[in-house]
């Protein structure tokens, strides 16, 4: 797929969308982990050894949020990176679809994706904060010595694992925002899988989870080596 596209659109057809995800990754993400901060701090966040099920939670409240803002822009981003894409960029595409199919196009797989990333983001979540207990080999968390190093592995493992389990819901959520409305019938998650199944059989539900994986392993362990790091320099000398 990677020398399919290289050598049809070269090195820029890697970056289709990127200008989309640009817009909207940092203020998605600044909302995420805030929302996700103050939701583990309601759970009893201060108490060491929060457990899986409350960090799941909080970050799913996160997901909700952050969600509603990301849906639109991953909605123009999919739609750039359709092969034979139309359009000349994101704004082209954005203004294109405002145009043709209203404003409801942009979060046509609002519901999908919530399906999709509240049980990813309580996996990712609670796959992470276990991960570095079990790194650190301390049941109480042990804040004070985490290192870059166990936070990135952490990170990967929980972006990998819930990048794998999730993957049929991410095929319906794309297939939402890029076949022609009325393809499916409904935005509904349920009725779409169905008809994905019906027609081209259950291994169509696993198409695309190793590039899948393989983009979240990283991502994750960057995003989460990023914000532990950052979170301890802004609070200084370590306090959270």
């Amino acid at each position: 797929m990677v020398r399919g596209v290289l050598q049809q659109d070269g090195v820029a057809g890697l970056y289709r969308g990127v200008g989309a995800v640009a817009a909207g990754a940092g203020p998605a993400h600044a909302l995420h982990f805030a929302v996700y901060e103050a939701a583990k701090e309601a759970l009893g966040g201060n108490r060491e050894g929060l457990h899986p099920l409350e960090t799941a939670a909080a970050g799913c409240v996160a997901t909700v949020v952050n969600d509603a803002l990301m849906t639109p822009v991953d909605s123009v981003k999919q739609r750039c990176q359709l092969e034979g894409s139309p359009y000349r960029g994101v704004l082209d595409a954005a203004r294109s679809m405002l145009r043709t199919e209203g404003l409801g196009a942009f979060f046509r797989s609002y519901r999908t994706t919530l399906v999709m990333n509240v049980p990813f983001t309580a996996m990712h979540f609670s796959v992470y904060e276990t991960s570095k207990k079990l790194l650190l080999g301390n049941e109480g968390g042990g804040e004070d010595e985490e290192t870059l190093q166990v936070q990135l592995v952490a990170g990967g493992l929980a972006g990998g694992c819930a990048a794998a389990v999730t993957n049929p819901l991410d095929v319906v959520k794309t297939r939402l925002q890029t076949a022609d409305p009325g393809k499916y019938g409904s935005p509904a998650v349920i009725p779409t899988l169905r008809q994905i199944v019906r027609e081209e059989g259950m291994q169509a539900l696993w198409q695309g989870v190793k590039p899948r994986v393989l983009f979240h392993i990283p991502a994750a362990a960057v995003c989460w080596g990023t914000y532990e790091t950052m979170k301890d320099m802004l609070a200084g000398s370590g306090q959270h």
